[in-house]
């Protein structure tokens, strides 16, 4: 849109008007399409996650012998039975939906906590003595030397298997992860002269790391989380196709393909079904992820940013 110059009669363009945050992410975000639809779909699985339980809850336990292991895309039990039934002739579609909210709230309810308590010691660890460091350094150093899946089914072998158990297993064998990605963070940042502009007017410790140096460390945490989520993901369904995670009558996706790996052979669609959801929720994290990794880094930015193919 161009104005008038009243003087020389010479069109004037106007100054685009600045966008918001959001805007400007959802722009970013539509020129990758593959992120883009990554977004809608982790979009649908949390809603399935908050309101599958209210809405299928009684279907997804109902038993209807007549129908067991009836095949997926026939319409003869409704539009329920679209993916088939497994065993018991329980639809499988409400049961994905169901179990959406127990297997995404024990990965994010493990992310949540490792990433919290791996930071705050990453920012001790890097900001504060040698010594003190050192030995937050060796804490990681044990809990990484067991392999996270072993450390896993043998305390969840010693313990009853839940939800809790389950978040805090999963938490505490990710937590080396954010801790030494902080520290390696906050030894770069300290250096920084605004850090060093802190400390010589006398900021204390604590607002220096949480006011200064952990929001620029955020960024790289999130990118991580957002990978880590997919990893605790599949930790999950593992252990529960082990037969020690989460146990019946509850259900998660790696129950469900547990449940289905004897009928192989006759039945695929019963293992099928909530391994495909494993799947392709796992992608679209890995491509959320990547997206995130362009978008929080301003040196990459301008690639998503609108006018970016002109400046490349």
């Amino acid at each position: 849109m161009t104005m008038t110059n009243s003087l020389t009669d010479t069109p004037v363009a106007r100054a685009p008007k600045p966008k918001g945050p959001l805007p400007r992410v959802l722009s970013m975000l539509w020129r990758d399409k593959f992120a883009t639809l990554a977004v809608i779909f982790l979009i649908l699985m949390i809603l399935a996650a908050i309101f599958g339980p209210m809405l299928f809850e009684a279907a997804a336990q109902k038993q209807n012998l007549r129908a067991r292991n009836a095949p997926p895309f026939t319409l003869d039990a409704g539009w329920l039975g679209v993916l088939g039934a497994d065993a018991l002739g329980r639809p499988i579609l409400p049961r994905i939906l169901v179990a959406a909210q127990n297997t995404l709230l024990i990965a994010a309810g493990a992310v949540l906590g490792s990433s919290a308590i791996g930071a705050l010691l990453g920012l001790v660890a890097g900001y504060s003595s040698k010594r003190v460091g050192t030995v937050i350094m060796r804490l990681a150093d044990v809990i990484m030397s067991f392999p996270s899946l072993l450390l896993a089914v043998v305390v969840l072998y010693m313990l009853q298997p839940s939800v809790g158990n389950l978040v805090l297993v999963l938490a505490i064998t990710r937590i080396p992860v954010y801790l030494r990605t902080t520290r390696a963070e906050v030894l770069e940042i300290r250096q920084r002269m605004f850090v060093e502009a802190a400390e010589v007017m006398g900021a204390s410790r604590a607002r220096i790391m949480f006011r200064h140096i952990l929001p620029m460390v955020v960024p790289t945490l999130v990118t991580i989380a957002t990978l880590d989520f997919a990893f605790v993901m599949l930790a999950e369904s593992s252990l529960s196709f082990l037969g020690i995670g989460i146990q019946p009558p509850e259900i998660t996706w790696g129950l469900m393909v547990a449940q289905g790996k004897q009928y192989m052979n006759t039945a695929w669609w019963l293992a099928f079904w909530p391994g495909l959801a494993i799947i392709l929720t796992t992608m679209s994290l890995n491509l959320l992820s990547s997206w995130m990794r362009v978008a929080l880094d301003p040196t990459q930015r301008w690639r998503l940013e609108v006018g970016g193919k002109t400046r490349g």
